[in-house]
């Protein structure tokens, strides 16, 4: 999956108003310690609780990328060191948290994408809340479970279908 760039496939895709083809809007930053990653996407949406994002990340990846919907949330970590380290382990391709991460340390040194709003602290209050496997709306874009998602040093792409 390294043969991509989310550049070119905007050039390719750019004239696509059918939805099937989205783009993240800027503000997410690495912080794994794999920039480039792609996969089918599964999905989790909380709120300052991680507990799905554990139970995730601690299953069979098969390369798959999680988005996790966070509402964007700045005041709770929903990914640290040990979950980054379980994503690699279980074969997770990259994970876009839609909100913050914590342990930089660790997440660089984790073989894993991954993509955040930002860093802070504190971590969540694990109380079994959130879904998983649901359609998401991240940043004003849709993404649903199964979609494709693309990530590199330029930015996100998801669509509908495998792309490359």
């Amino acid at each position: 999956m390294d043969s991509f760039s989310t550049c070119d496939l905007c050039d390719v895709h750019k004239a696509d108003g059918s939805g099937a083809f989205r783009v993240l809007p800027a503000g997410f930053r690495s912080y794994g310690g794999i920039e480039r990653f792609a996969g089918p996407v599964a999905t989790v949406k909380c709120y300052e609780d991680n507990s799905r994002v554990k139970e995730a990340v601690e299953s069979p990846g098969q390369g798959r990328v999680l988005v996790v919907d966070g509402a964007g949330s700045l005041r709770r970590a929903l990914l640290g060191g040990n979950l980054a380290v379980a994503a690699a382990r279980n074969g997770w391709a990259g994970l876009v948290i839609h909100g913050c991460v914590r342990d930089l340390a660790e997440l660089r040194a984790a073989p894993v994408g991954i993509l955040a709003l930002g860093h802070v602290p504190l971590p969540t209050d694990r109380k079994g809340q959130g879904q998983s496997d649901v359609a998401v709306h991240v940043a004003g874009v849709d993404i649903r479970p199964g979609d494709w998602l693309y990530a590199d040093e330029d930015g996100v792409v998801i669509s509908d279908r495998p792309l490359v």
